[in-house]
């Protein structure tokens, strides 16, 4: 029981996941905020919240989604990557499926 209380408590101490606008996204990324936004109405990415002002917020695991995207778009269509992505539960389900294409 005290272990769990510890765990919790460390919990309440870990800092927030950081969210990212899309500006943001777009800066550390190199893509255009016109071709995220695309992105996302067509299912490739999601937001992980909407700020008070109605701005999409992304989280973290955005850039891995957008790497893999990137890397797929040399052979593969953006409908065939979203269906894809819609086939595999995680991203490590999908990650060890481009592994064993390769």
């Amino acid at each position: 029981m005290e272990q769990l209380e510890e765990l919790s408590e460390r919990l309440q101490k870990l800092p927030p996941v950081k969210q990212y606008r899309i500006g943001e996204v777009a800066n550390y990324s190199g893509i255009s905020r016109q071709t995220l936004h695309n992105y996302t109405v067509m299912g490739l990415i999601r937001e992980s919240n909407w700020t008070e002002g109605g701005h999409r917020l992304y989280g973290e695991d955005v850039f891995n989604r957008l790497s893999k995207i990137e890397m797929l778009k040399s052979t593969k269509t953006l409908r065939e990557i979203r269906l894809m992505f819609d086939r595999h539960e995680n991203d490590q389900d999908l990650e060890d499926n481009l592994v064993s294409m390769s």
